[in-house]
């Protein structure tokens, strides 16, 4: 029976799941109009998973054979209490857990990057889709750009490894593609971009006009600079490029002219304990409930192992016909990004 509650998490088509995306918040200090609506509706503090409750669940999935935990949102550094949520969870690395990072806005990292680094995070990602001003007040709504560039400035120094994930928009960012490899070539940072996804208010923003393809994106880089393929994966779905002439690694991550599931070996855990076995699916499984009925931690392995026997092969996210087909309609800060 032990052997059995040890036995390391397989969905059904032999993939093992060692990558846990936890979104500890729905709450930010920026709207992105790709991401939320201005005016959001935020949770009730009562359906969220309260720290202690985050720190089991991850406990259980890490005893389960995850090895890399990301801390998502909304803005994970928002979250009051979170410093003590990273020093608690940290116990498990070098015991289990290989790496525990985050994605962040960078908001907040003049104030927390050095104790991120004593908690032995290595690298975080962050969210920088422009580094025109008034751009990335638009695109933002609330975000001011200055504040985010000393964040990072500050996270290099504290010796985080930074990772920029721009999210590619026709009309929006596509004038800025050598800028900001440009600036990430110079900051030594590694440049991920991420073509835009249908969730959410769809009727607010229409994702189709903004849809910038990144095979566009790669041929405009392919004229300027020689592109070599990589074979490394970093767990995550990125596929990455080497230029040739600076030496930098750009990823992309191409969830709609490129299906990325057959290494799929992730899942993500919401605020409110949902496990989405698949980002661009609506099945999922509730882990608060067994969370709080039990003390013990049974029900919970339990629930968990039951929902990754759901977990499908693949994502139906399509723009080729004009319509968005699997549009997802609930907000990528619920989920967690």
């Amino acid at each position: 029976m032990t052997h059995i509650a040890n036995a390391p998490l397989i969905d059904p088509f032999a993939r093992p799941i060692t990558y846990l995306r936890v979104s500890v918040t729905d709450r930010c200090d920026f709207r992105c109009v790709y991401c939320m609506a201005e005016h959001m509706q935020f949770l009730p503090k009562a359906d969220l998973l309260t720290l202690e409750e985050l720190d089991r669940l991850c406990t259980s999935f890490i005893g389960l054979g995850v090895r890399k935990l990301r801390i998502t949102g909304g803005e994970p550094l928002v979250r009051r209490g979170i410093m003590g949520f990273f020093r608690q969870i940290s116990r498990h690395l070098g015991e289990g857990l290989d790496e525990l990072t985050l994605t962040t806005n960078g908001s907040q990292l003049g104030k927390y990057a050095q104790e991120l680094v004593d908690c032995g995070v290595r690298r975080v990602n962050v969210s920088l889709d422009t580094l025109d001003p008034e751009k990335f007040a638009r695109i933002t709504r609330w975000g001011r750009l200055q504040q985010v560039l000393d964040g990072i400035e500050a996270a290099a120094r504290a010796g985080l490894r930074v990772k920029i994930n721009a999210v590619a928009l026709k009309g929006v960012n596509d004038s800025e593609l050598f800028d900001l490899v440009n600036w990430c070539g110079q900051q030594g940072h590694d440049l991920t971009f991420i073509e835009v996804m249908p969730m959410g208010d769809l009727g607010n923003e229409d994702r189709l006009d903004q849809y910038w393809p990144l095979t566009d994106l790669r041929a405009q880089l392919a004229q300027r600079f020689t592109l070599i393929d990589l074979a490394e994966r970093t767990g995550g779905p990125a596929r990455y490029v080497q230029l040739q002439e600076t030496g930098q690694k750009i990823g992309f991550i191409t969830p709609l002219t490129h299906n990325f599931c057959e290494s799929c070996n992730r899942v993500r855990v919401t605020c409110t304990g949902e496990l989405y076995m698949c980002l661009g699916q609506e099945d999922r499984a509730d882990l608060r409930a067994p969370l709080r009925a039990s003390e013990d931690d049974a029900p919970l392995q339990e629930a968990v192992r039951a929902a990754i026997a759901r977990k499908p092969k693949g994502h139906d996210f399509d723009y080729s016909r004009q319509s968005v087909g699997g549009q997802m309609t609930r907000h990528m800060s619920h989920t967690g990004g």
